[in-house]
């Protein structure tokens, strides 16, 4: 099992990676602020204008070290790899199942299932917590929606169907997201899923946390052997990480969401901290996106039980573990693939 390693997020604009024997060294304005053993990396995360020097990426590559970069919203820009490793057979299986339309439906609808059962969790919990009223029958009317939608889904014929179905339970978890904040809701207002760019706060801090999720995801896999691009619900598109998508959408709601939502209610993030463009996008400033990157680490290392496993694991483990199973699965080691659901 792959150790829970440490991540390293670089948020100063001007600072540079490079390298120092086995250390890479991150430096502002020629000031050394920070040396970090190679080994003890499990992946860089660069957001802004953070360069890099040819010999830490390589250093990094060799080491099977992460190395992202993203723009200040969080959009994903580029990654830095080494040689392809890992079992050529596990992912040879992968990519046939991949053109199995019926076999790779039924993987795509573990990934969907998991998504909308742990999202329906997340509205039921929030109406159990609630002491508004109004609020608890819109989340129980929406949940039930929810559930609705999760017997259609075990029963979906093809990939338009579940796509559609998929899209259909987005909008009615979304549809009340707006009722999970209990705090400045005149200025964390949520009207809305909003993307490229993100149109108010909680989507900017969605697309962010979204992103680091991502992250995690892409290297759970490769660190199982797997192609990150080759994906069963997300098909192919050249440069999107559809297999991460996949992984990604057990953990949208119970890990991304909840965060979000968190930082908001304490209060940890501030209206202030957050600029609109030109554009109409919204970005967080320096100070927001440290804030986030702490709460989401903090939150990788509290334990959850895992039902499959029978195990109480770090947080930060279950993309780890969920890519482990997926290879187990594509090996012929277990039956079907066990998604991770969330209660």
């Amino acid at each position: 099992m792959r150790r829970l390693l440490n991540t390293l997020y670089i948020t100063t604009h001007g600072a540079y990676i490079a390298k120092e024997g086995q250390t890479i060294v991150v430096s502002v304005d020629k000031e050394v602020k920070i040396k970090i053993p190679v080994l003890s990396l499990n992946g860089i995360v660069c957001i802004g204008g953070v360069g890099c020097s040819p010999y830490a990426m390589e250093l990094c590559a060799e080491n099977n070290v992460a190395l992202s970069f993203l723009s200040e919203s969080g959009h994903f820009k580029a990654r830095v790899v080494g040689e392809v490793n890992g079992n050529i057979l596990v992912r040879r299986a992968q990519y046939r199942l991949a053109d199995k339309d019926n076999e790779s439906l039924d993987i795509a609808k573990m990934f969907i299932l998991a998504k909308i059962v742990n999202g329906r969790n997340v509205l039921l919990r929030a109406a159990r917590e609630t002491d508004n009223n109004d609020a608890m029958l819109l989340l129980k009317s929406s949940a039930l929606r929810l559930k609705q939608t999760i017997k259609h889904i075990r029963t979906t014929a093809n990939s338009d169907e579940l796509l559609g179905r998929e899209g259909e339970a987005a909008r009615s978890y979304f549809d009340v997201f707006n009722e999970l904040i209990g705090v400045r809701k005149d200025l964390f207002v949520f009207k809305g899923r909003s993307r490229r760019p993100p149109l108010d706060r909680v989507n900017a801090l969605l697309s962010f946390v979204y992103t680091l999720l991502v992250h995690d995801a892409t290297a759970a896999l490769e660190a199982s052997g797997l192609d990150p691009c080759c994906g069963f619900f997300h098909k192919d598109r050249p440069g999107r990480p559809g297999l991460a998508l996949d992984l990604m959408e057990e953990f949208r709601g119970c890990i991304a969401d909840r965060l979000v939502v968190s930082l908001i209610n304490l209060q940890q993030v501030k209206p202030e901290q957050f600029t609109i463009t030109e554009t109409g996008g919204v970005l967080m400033d320096d100070v927001a996106r440290k804030t986030v990157i702490a709460a989401y680490q903090k939150r990788k290392q509290e334990e959850i039980f895992h039902p499959f496993i029978k195990e109480s694991v770090p947080v930060g483990l279950l993309v780890y573990i969920q890519a482990m199973l997926l290879a187990r699965f594509l090996r012929n080691d277990i039956d079907k693939y066990p998604p991770f659901f969330w209660k």
